[in-house]
C-alpha cells in the first residue's frame, strides 16, 4: 500500500501544476485521506471506554463524520445542503467534470419552495435519479436542520434554548 500511496502523491504533485486530475478510484482516495487531512476534527472521549470520534468540515459531507460514506473528498458523488446568505437553503451535487476538469464541477439547486416539495426535491435528486440512495434520509435530516436554523434566523421562530446539565 505505501507503493501505491507514493505514486498517488506523486500524482497529486503533478496536478498542482496542470489543470487535469489524474482518476483515481473512491476507495483508494479513502485509505489516504481517512487518516489524515485537514478537514478532520478529532474528539477525545471522556473515558477510555468511550474512545475518540472523528468529525469532518468538508463540503459535501452530510453526516459531519469522518466516514467512508459521507465523505465529500472520497467519492465521486455527493450531496450537500447548506443555507445561503438569504437564509435559504441550496442543494448541491458534484457532477461528472469534478474529478477531471480543474472547474467547479458543481450543480447548486435553490431550495426556495415550501417544506413538502423541497422534501421531494431532494428525494428525486438522491434516490429517485439514482444518485446517491444511501443518503436520502441524511440529506433529509440536514435539510431540515438548516430549515429550522433558517427560520430562526428570519424572525419566523424563536431559537431553542440549550440544555445544559440538570439544571
Amino acid at each position: 500500500l505505501s507503493e501505491l500511496a507514493n505514486l498517488f502523491c506523486e500524482a497529486f504533485r503533478k496536478f498542482l501544476y496542470i489543470s487535469k486530475m489524474v482518476a483515481a478510484a473512491d476507495s483508494l482516495v479513502w485509505e489516504l485521506v481517512k487518516n489524515n487531512n485537514s478537514f478532520m476534527r478529532k474528539k477525545s472521549g471522556k473515558t477510555s471506554r468511550s474512545g475518540s470520534i472523528r468529525f469532518s468540515v468538508e463540503r459535501g459531507n452530510l453526516a459531519s463524520l469522518s466516514t467512508y460514506k459521507y465523505s465529500g473528498i472520497a467519492n465521486s458523488k455527493t450531496i450537500d445542503i447548506s443555507s445561503t446568505d438569504d437564509n435559504r437553503a441550496a442543494l448541491t451535487l458534484k457532477t461528472k467534470k469534478a474529478g477531471t476538469s480543474g472547474k467547479s464541477g458543481k450543480a447548486i439547486i435553490a431550495l426556495n419552495k415550501s417544506f413538502r416539495r423541497t422534501a421531494k426535491t431532494i428525494t428525486g435528486q438522491a434516490a429517485d435519479n439514482y444518485y446517491r440512495s444511501d443518503l436520502k434520509s441524511a440529506a433529509l435530516a440536514k435539510y431540515s436542520a438548516v430549515y429550522r436554523g433558517n427560520r430562526a434566523a428570519k424572525g419566523v421562530k424563536k431559537a431553542r434554548a440549550v440544555k445544559r446539565g440538570r439544571a
